[in-house]
């Protein structure tokens, strides 16, 4: 059984669906930020790092999307998230994730996470205004260069469908027009369509 730690909105929803799509056994235990739950005692004690996702598993617990996502595909090998037989695919999928995290994500938070990078007020709001054309260029990148379709590797259904459409669902608040990257858009609606995506979403806000 593992336990995923997580809250609505955010990227956790990515291992939570894959975690579905690998009809894995798990439980849930929602971060509370508005009471500031992520900075708790009790939950700094699962990741000091004071963030989700984090993911307690038996052998200890794993941090960061593209680390979990890759853990849940490895111990769910008959679902069939990633290529275990092409280790150059299985680092696509790796490179994809990677720059969902280290990149797009990363541009997303200026929205609402400035003071990570600047005390100033005037550079906090600098970087607001930045958002739309930051995260903007990195769904245009994605939507003309990488995403191969129907799904982002192609015809499989990867690791790498959750975690995009998780950052997807983000475009309209960080101020891109979803038109302007049909590709992504589409490959959203068609993630909504699956049963897993449903579940999860639903899943998340009942409790």
């Amino acid at each position: 059984m593992f336990q995923l730690f997580y809250t609505p909105h955010t990227c956790s929803l990515a291992t939570h669906i894959a975690l579905v799509d690998a009809r894995a056994a798990y439980a849930l235990r929602r971060i509370d930020f508005s009471k500031t739950e992520q900075r708790s005692p009790e939950f700094l004690r699962i990741n000091p790092k004071a963030r989700v996702p984090a993911l307690l598993t038996p052998r200890g617990v794993l941090t960061e999307t593209p680390a979990m996502l890759a853990f849940v595909a490895h111990s769910y090998p008959e679902a069939a998230l990633t290529p275990f037989d092409d280790p150059f695919r299985f680092a696509e999928i790796q490179a994809f994730n990677s720059y969902l995290c280290s990149t797009v994500h990363v541009a997303h938070a200026h929205r609402m996470r400035g003071y990570r990078w600047a005390d100033d007020a005037g550079a906090i709001t600098a970087m607001q205004k930045k958002v739309p054309e930051s995260v903007g260029a990195c769904f245009e990148l994605i939507d003309r260069h990488i995403l191969r379709g129907p799904w982002v590797m192609g015809d499989a259904y990867t690791i790498a469908d959750p975690y995009l459409f998780t950052l997807a669902q983000w475009l309209e608040a960080d101020g891109v027009d979803p038109s302007l990257v049909p590709r992504v858009a589409e490959h959203r609606e068609r993630m909504l369509s699956r049963e897993s995506v449903k579940h999860a979403l639903a899943e998340e806000m009942a409790i």
